[in-house]
């Protein structure tokens, strides 16, 4: 993507990322929402044709890397499972929940940009 390109992405969520809504830092990412799907050694494109505009949403580096090749499904499956896994796993997660530290809840993994209007694209 040239510049213009990235700055139009960039702006789709007013500098938000698209997924958690998180301002976009200085080293933002931009994620295709149907996911190209990049050969691990040879690193040519399943799905070249994916490789536009109105395909990529803007990304906090974190979202985009957790993301990586998965549908937007699969995405929300896995951030869904995060609570079931912390308890299964994690014995800070699990002091810190008997301490009143943290409130589980069992809402729906919505987007950000499931949320609010997209900006033009021009």
């Amino acid at each position: 993507m040239n510049p213009k390109q990235r700055e139009a992405i960039r702006l789709k969520y007013d500098n938000k990322c698209a997924y958690c809504g998180c301002e976009l830092p200085k080293s933002w990412h931009s994620d295709h929402i149907e996911p190209l799907v990049r050969h691990p050694f040879t690193g040519i494109q399943k799905y070249p044709e994916r490789n536009t505009i109105e395909n990529c949403n803007p990304s906090c580096v974190s979202c985009n890397n957790y993301k990586h090749s998965m549908t937007l499904q699969e995405f929300r499956e896995q951030i869904g499972q995060f609570i079931n896994r912390l308890n299964n796993t994690s014995t800070q997660y699990k002091i810190a929940k008997r301490y009143g530290l943290v409130v589980e809840t069992d809402i729906e993994v919505k987007f950000y940009f499931e949320t609010i209007g997209q900006k033009g694209i021009n």
